[in-house]
């Protein structure tokens, strides 16, 4: 990906046609006198088109109108003065007796309509003729769109210096002067504010990271925020796990000073009842949501173990741990557990890990630990390190005692066993029995949510005082599901509990569709596509190396089925599987395959660091948006891609024609280079494969 990159010719044509629709000089002239005649007549085929589509008459041209000619160029006799009168009295009459027959037809099959019309029907009529308008005047924006908004749209200019770290809705500062309570100032608060459409660059040292798995292990200093003394500071169990050192931070799983992360992850195991973390799978534990991750060593560790591990930090200036892990190529994200829910469907993880996570359990009436239950599965285990939970100091630290105390009392509420606790870890075991709650002394712990409150999925709702998750028909033990890798078949049972129509058949012809898709994707990651000098005969592209990107995001992951076909085509990545709010909710089925995915509104900001994705990729999201009344601006959502793509990554979109067509016009305003690309089985749609140049800023 550090080639240089060759602008070639974008897009292009097909010309379909016959000789029988041009016209010879002399045809032409000929047809002057008949012209003439009926120039102000309207052709069937014109009045066919002004109603079906209205913009079409503003670009037709002239064509031809029909004539009597005789072989000697002239127009026939027909059109006499003794023989015009006569067609005109016989034309005159069949007009008149035409009227006639058409009046009486008109009010007879009115008279009959009237009578047999019910006032169902008339309501399915009304309904036909809404749908018939909202499509019109969906059909009215795209050609809209087409014909004039993007000549409205100009070159995106690069954003100010400071802004190489900009996050959206993630302004500490705005929140506090807007008047948020103490605590929820890191909370996402995403307002018109914080669009902004502008290029942000990276840093004036920053370099192209690591490939894989070099890079999971080695990063550059200059392409993060970090100063040399938060690396050195001491606080997360991982986040020593790093030395510093010239240009490059590198982290390691194990240290002569610190027990390593590995005989963590193996004490963690033994306290479950395995016997080392290899054994995790076979436990039912493939996906793990670590809180507060450091710089997220641990489910490096773990990665290598087939175990997904998402981690969840707050926004920080510098020494993000988001940041540090994401540029480390694994699954990470902005989020805080202060105020809101997690924007992850109830019962999505089978781990959630905390080891020394900022979080304070004990406080706000344990409402905190309520919503780790809800996003935990049934029989899923939590993982806390802390010294609160260290008894041996509890002579020393009174408070501490205390503090373990409350959470101790309101995890037995909930109905978790504790399983084990050694120094300063301890693991619960959640309930995979419903039974359970009902089994309760009475004020022992929470409610139990109503169906109403149950949300399956809720996007950054208020944290709730009750037990979520329990209505919910995915309530599956995870010693009860498949094991990885057959968790992401789904099989025909588990497919009905979604209620979104589905079969296994569907999940079957969706993962050999993508399976032939991203065989197709992948041959085009090449700057070679771009290049305007001819090959020699017999040379071929270079196949791009399986490890040429590693973090993707898919923002419209549907049934997860690119994420799956990626990784069975042996690439080394991950797949951020986002699911707009526009569409239809696909992520608990997303993650019960074993996958990583968040519920997003497009219209909004990311929950993630500028340069954060080597490969974005989108299908269908366009019309998805436009079916929505254009909430917001194309260019604001292309933008925002861009803040997120690293320099040299590449943005694959799928999509109709013409939607394809106006994406392209746009990327020359990103600078981006791109090539349109047709789909053999599908004429209706297009590919639209682009690739972000590397612009540096100039030092100071």
């Amino acid at each position: 990906m550090s080639r240089p990159l060759h602008r070639g010719v974008s897009g292009g044509g097909r010309l379909s046609g016959s000789t029988n629709d041009l016209w010879t000089d002399s045809q032409m002239k000929d047809s002057t006198d008949k012209d003439d005649i009926d120039k102000s007549r309207l052709r069937p085929d014109q009045s066919f088109f002004s109603l079906r589509f209205p913009f079409r008459l503003f670009f037709q041209d002239n064509l031809p109108l029909k004539s009597s000619v005789g072989e000697t160029g002239f127009i026939s006799d027909q059109f006499s003065p003794a023989s015009m009168r006569n067609r005109h009295k016989l034309i005159l009459l069949f007009l008149k007796i035409s009227l006639a027959v058409i009046v009486v037809l008109a009010l007879t099959g009115s008279f009959w309509w009237t009578i047999s019309i019910s006032t169902s029907s008339r309501g399915q009529i009304f309904h036909g003729y809404r749908r018939l308008q909202e499509q019109l005047v969906s059909d009215l924006l795209e050609i809209g769109e087409l014909s004039s908004g993007i000549s409205r749209f100009k070159e995106l200019e690069f954003c100010s210096d400071e802004s190489e770290n900009y996050v959206p809705c993630f302004n500490v500062t705005m929140n506090l002067d807007l008047g948020f309570p103490k605590g929820e100032e890191n909370d996402r608060h995403c307002g018109s504010s914080s669009l902004k459409t502008c290029l942000v660059l990276p840093p004036a040292s920053y370099k192209i990271p690591l490939r894989w798995p070099t890079g999971q292990d080695v990063i550059w200093v200059s392409n993060v925020q970090i100063t040399a003394q938060e690396v050195l500071s001491s606080g997360s169990l991982t986040k020593r796990m790093m030395m510093l050192d010239e240009d490059q931070i590198s982290f390691r799983s194990a240290s002569p000073m610190f027990d390593g992360v590995e005989d963590y992850s193996h004490q963690i195991a033994e306290m479950i009842g395995l016997r080392n973390e290899s054994n995790f799978i076979q436990a039912g534990v493939r996906t793990i949501l670590d809180i507060g991750c450091g710089y997220g060593s641990f489910g490096a560790h773990l990665f290598s173990k087939q175990l997904l591990t998402m981690c969840l930090a707050e926004f920080e200036a510098s020494g993000s741990q988001v940041q540090l892990t994401l540029e480390r190529g694994l699954p990470a994200m902005l989020g805080s557990l202060n105020s809101k829910q997690f924007p992850y469907p109830s019962l999505s993880f089978d781990m959630i890990h905390c080891a020394r996570c900022g979080v304070d359990w004990d406080q706000k009436d344990g409402i905190l630990l309520i919503e780790v239950d809800r996003v935990l599965r049934p029989g899923g285990y939590f993982v806390w390190t802390s010294p609160v939970t260290n008894t041996q100091g509890f002579l020393r630290h009174k408070e501490n005692e205390k503090r373990w105390n409350i959470v101790q009392n309101f995890a037995s509420g909930l109905c978790w066993d504790m399983l084990a606790q050694q120094e300063e870890t301890v693991v619960w075991k959640k309930t995979s029995q419903k039974k359970c709650y009902a089994s309760r002394k009475s004020g022992s712990g929470p409610p139990l949510c109503s169906k109403r409150h149950d949300i399956e999925t809720p996007y950054y709702n208020p944290l709730q005082t009750c037990i979520g998750g329990t209505q919910s028909r995915r309530w599956v033990s995870i010693e009860d599901r498949a094991r990885w890798p057959a968790r992401s078949n789904l099989q025909p049972k588990e497919m009905q509990i979604y209620g979104l129509g589905l079969h296994a058949e569907d999940l079957a012809e969706d993962a050999l569709n993508w399976n032939s898709a991203v065989k197709n994707f992948w041959s085009l990651l090449s700057p070679l596509i771009f290049s305007d000098h001819p090959k020699r005969p017999g040379d071929e592209d270079p196949s791009p190396p399986y490890n040429m990107v590693r973090n993707v995001l898919d923002m419209n992951a549907r049934l997860g089925g690119f994420n799956s076909a990626l990784l069975e085509a042996g690439k080394s990545v991950w797949v951020m599987n986002v699911v707009p709010t526009t569409g239809h909710n696909y992520l608990p089925l997303i993650l019960d395959r074993g996958f990583v995915g968040v519920l997003h509104d497009w219209c909004e900001a990311f929950p993630s660091y500028p340069r954060t994705y080597d490969m974005v990729h989108a299908e269908g999201l366009l019309s998805l948006e436009i079916a929505q009344k254009r909430r917001c601006s194309m260019q604001y959502v292309f933008s925002e891609i861009d803040r997120l793509l690293r320099p040299e990554g590449w943005v694959i979109l799928r999509d109709t024609v013409s939607l394809i067509e106006s994406a392209r016009s746009l990327a020359p305003l990103l600078k981006w280079d791109a090539r349109v690309v047709e789909i053999e089985s599908n004429s209706d749609e297009r590919l639209l494969v682009c690739q972000k140049p590397f612009f540096k800023r100039l030092a100071n």
